[in-house]
């Protein structure tokens, strides 16, 4: 899906376009005219060509997270480049590129230290929806729009700092490559850089979605021997299944917790566990379903704003290691990520 041609008219003005706005919690989408001001110094200017829906952004439509309204959603997004402010060096009008919700500054202490991994420069933690300046590029109605993690996808026009755009091949299929954004490398990060899957072990999955599929993939990818699928949702099953997913269980269905299934299926627990949901309950079923000794468990999924995780203590002083993914993904210029832009430009998803 080739998008048209873009026009070197639009440089330097305020462009309007359409959006998908979300004036308040609890409340539709509202598709409207913005105005999407010109990239400043160190910006980049996109037309989006797809995006991606995350749980997050449901979780905010939800409620459930608190962000500032009214906003634009979306943080998976590719695109093509229609103009760059000043000093911006690694991208040009017309390259094809991925925008990230965790950028990379390469100067903070984060970024130079090789365990760091969440940018000082992002909007994640405690999001302003805001750009670094303080300000918004989004205007609708006389009034300021709010960024989602400085990406904002849901949207015909964007504005993003360079340091949170990736160029990408000019032969990727813009209409498949957005969930390299986030759910991929954030899965295959989790799986890869936080848990180190062997092969030959054994996994659990909480959460068959988007993420959790990814983490399924990348389990498979690392030789895990046996791979269980946990969801309410059974019309995930066969996809998971094909994806690499040995067992499927619906806790719905079982007369006992998911997590003592399964430690009865395995024996002793699971080498691996992820949770890609985002609630408390299955962050501590996940760890529950971990071997005693030396199962890592591994948080995938944003729990709502103010929930908390409580636990027995036990459950880690035997042994379990709980770790927590947020955003791990893979650093654009390794070859790991490049292999994968590879795959999702020659393959179907």
């Amino acid at each position: 899906m080739e998008p048209a041609k873009l026009s070197t008219e639009t440089a330097n003005q305020v462009i309007t376009c359409r959006a998908a706005v979300a004036w308040k919690a609890n409340a539709p989408l509202s598709i409207e005219k913005v105005e999407v001001d010109p990239p400043k110094t160190g910006e980049v200017r996109i037309k989006i060509i797809s995006s991606g829906v995350c749980g997050t952004d449901n979780h905010i439509l939800e409620g459930k997270n608190e962000i500032p309204f009214p906003i634009i959603l979306g943080h998976e997004g590719a695109g093509i480049v229609e103009s760059i402010g000043k000093g911006v060096t690694t991208v040009k009008p017309g390259d094809k590129v991925l925008m990230f919700p965790l950028p990379e500054c390469r100067e903070c202490d984060s970024c130079l230290n090789p365990k760091g991994n969440l940018c000082l420069k992002g909007d994640v933690l405690s999001p302003t929806g805001l750009m670094l300046d303080g300000t918004s590029r989004f205007t609708c109605r006389g009034k300021k729009i709010y960024h989602l993690y400085r990406t904002s996808t849901f949207t015909e026009y964007t504005v993003v700092h360079e340091i949170a755009v990736g160029k990408i091949d000019a032969a990727a299929p813009l209409d498949k490559v957005c969930i390299m954004s986030c759910e991929v490398p954030t899965s295959f990060g989790a799986v890869f850089n936080t848990a180190k899957v062997t092969p030959g072990s054994t996994c659990v999955v909480f959460g068959l979605g988007g993420i959790g599929s990814a983490i399924v993939m990348a389990c498979k990818a690392s030789g895990a021997s046996r791979i269980i699928g946990v969801d309410i949702n059974e019309q995930k099953f066969p996809r998971a299944r094909a994806l690499g997913v040995t067992d499927c269980l619906n806790p719905r269905n079982l007369k006992k917790p998911v997590q003592e299934v399964v430690v009865e299926m395995t024996g002793v627990g699971v080498d691996f566990a992820f949770e890609a949901i985002g609630l408390v309950d299955t962050m501590v079923a996940a760890l529950e379903s971990c071997n005693l000794s030396y199962g890592v468990c591994v948080i995938v999924g944003a729990a709502p704003s103010n929930s908390k995780l409580s636990f027995d203590p036990m459950l880690i002083l035997s042994g379990r290691t709980l770790k927590v993914a947020f955003w791990e993904c893979i650093k654009p210029e390794t070859v790991f990520q490049s292999w994968l832009l590879t795959t999702y430009k020659t393959k179907s998803i």
